[in-house]
């Protein structure tokens, strides 16, 4: 049995950047950005122009609506599609979102 000075915790899957409509049975984890449409307590939902998706975190989050965010969290499939176990929240209103779609865009031309 190995030692403490031994143990390696398991790795996560990497969040995979994606729409909300893009997303499917097969994601395990995922990177969204979108604005805050509704938020109470520990519940926000996210729509990022291609789709709305609930995401739920252990904690309240401190956030407001109509606020940019990006959310990594892992996907749950639900009878009407897909919710988000929500792990990190990112307030990003100070990011440009058209440069940041124009980079997303390229990224994906080139296979990054």
């Amino acid at each position: 049995m190995p030692g403490l000075d031994e143990f390696v915790a398991p790795r996560r899957k990497p969040a995979v950047e994606k729409n909300i409509s893009e997303i499917t049975k097969d994601d395990i984890r995922v990177r969204i950005t979108g604005m805050v449409l509704d938020k109470k307590d520990n519940i926000a939902i996210i729509d990022d122009g291609t789709g709305r998706i609930t995401v739920m975190f252990a904690e309240p989050i401190e956030v407001d609506t109509n606020q940019m965010v990006r959310v990594i969290g892992r996907v749950i499939p639900t009878e009407s599609g897909f919710e988000i176990e929500g792990e990190i929240l990112q307030n990003i209103d100070n990011v440009d979102i058209n440069i940041y779609k124009k980079i997303r865009d390229l990224e994906k031309n080139l296979g990054i």
